[in-house]
């Protein structure tokens, strides 16, 4: 009886630690939802002050490491060197690149107005017009604005809201400078509010985290200047004007994976369609060579040293942070997923090849089919 009575103290004891930690992690789960549903724009800050800080500790290390000289002088040295070539950058380019920011305004609005007259003189433009909401630049009621004022917005949006701007700006680059000073404090101080048993663990974790968004970052920092300056000589090259400055929005857009490239190209063919529907053409086919290479050359090249995200959940991430963040979440989310991606792969057992999938869903590499063949 005794022996029984124990056995089932011993049952009980395991559900209740259970039922413990279903709802411990339910309770975590919950917590975190709401933090990023009130606190989500607070959040997207902390986070791009976390790869700024990133970026010159990473900067940083590799000039201590060359230069033997104290971190904390490196840090500095880093960022004032950041400051420089940007300060540098506007002086001798900016007021260039200003201008040409402003034609390219003017000329996508008078671009979306000959479009929209064109459309209009054939049976199925008009349809399309008609049955289009506003804010797709159609004449059908919506809540929306419409497409010419979209256009008009979505470039002079950053400078209407300058000051919001700016402060969110000054704030990402102050903390990531301060986290990049000390990143020690604010590791230790995060390991704190973990469990003492959980503590290897999660610093393994965080550490691993912070390599991804360094590897992350310098790949697509490459990745970016290719296709801007890929885009900027070839725009150039067709005679298409602007060529600088849709060069630099190619290049910036890139910054988000895939969706980037369609934005970054959008304003290039708009602009290309006022020279002719050939140059029209001729610029959409060079942006769709351009993203070839990229894919296919440039990012395998890239990913043998950085993160590799499949496509498809970094479109899908991009989906849920956008929805869930704004515009925010669209633009961080492929470096957040590339962190998650990295602590996901650390905190979980690999799978063993007995349980992979590969050939029974027949995407498995064909060198180890005729090998495994050859073996039989």
């Amino acid at each position: 009886m005794s022996e029984t009575h124990h056995d089932d103290a011993h049952g009980a004891g395991r559900e209740l630690t259970r039922i413990f930690r279903i709802l411990r992690f339910t309770l975590i789960v919950t917590v975190a939802v709401l933090a990023i549903w009130l606190i989500g724009d607070v959040l997207m800050v902390v986070f791009a002050a976390t790869l700024f800080a990133v970026i010159l500790h990473g900067l940083a290390r590799i000039l201590r490491d060359k230069a033997r000289m104290p971190y904390q002088l490196a840090v500095g040295l880093v960022a004032l060197t950041i400051l420089l070539a940007i300060a540098a950058l506007f002086f001798f380019s900016g007021p260039q690149i200003g201008d040409q920011f402003v034609k390219l305004k003017q000329a996508l609005i008078t671009q979306y107005g000959q479009i929209r007259e064109q459309m209009g003189t054939s049976t199925w433009g008009q349809f399309a017009l008609d049955h289009l909401p506003k804010s797709l630049g159609g004449n059908e009621a919506g809540s929306g604005p419409s497409l010419g004022a979209g256009l008009a917005n979505s470039v002079t949006g950053i400078l209407s809201s300058a000051f919001g701007l700016l402060g969110t700006i000054a704030v990402i680059l102050i903390a990531g400078l301060y986290f990049a000073l000390s990143p020690a404090i604010y590791v230790d101080g995060l390991l704190r509010l973990v469990p003492e048993g959980h503590r290897p663990e999660a610093r393994k974790l965080l550490l691993t985290a912070g390599t991804a968004l360094w590897s992350w970052t310098i790949g697509q920092a490459f990745d970016m200047l290719a296709v801007g300056l890929a885009s900027g000589i070839g725009l150039g090259f067709l005679g298409v004007p602007l060529a600088m400055a849709l060069g630099v929005v190619a290049g910036l857009c890139n910054f988000i994976p895939y969706i980037g490239a369609i934005l970054g190209a959008i304003p290039a063919v708009l602009i290309a369609l006022s020279q002719g529907t050939r140059t029209g053409l001729m610029v959409a086919g060079l942006y769709c060579v351009i993203q070839f290479l990229e894919g296919n050359v440039l990012a395998p090249l890239i990913q043998r040293h950085a993160v590799h995200m499949p496509p498809a959940l970094a479109i899908l991430s991009q989906t849920v942070f956008g929805t869930i963040l704004g515009v925010p979440g669209l633009i961080l989310a492929s470096p957040l997923t590339a962190a998650l991606l990295a602590i996901g792969d650390k905190g979980t057992a690999p799978l063993a090849d007995d349980m992979r999938t590969g050939e029974t869903m027949g995407d498995a590499p064909l060198s180890s089919e005729s090998g495994k063949q050859q073996h039989a």
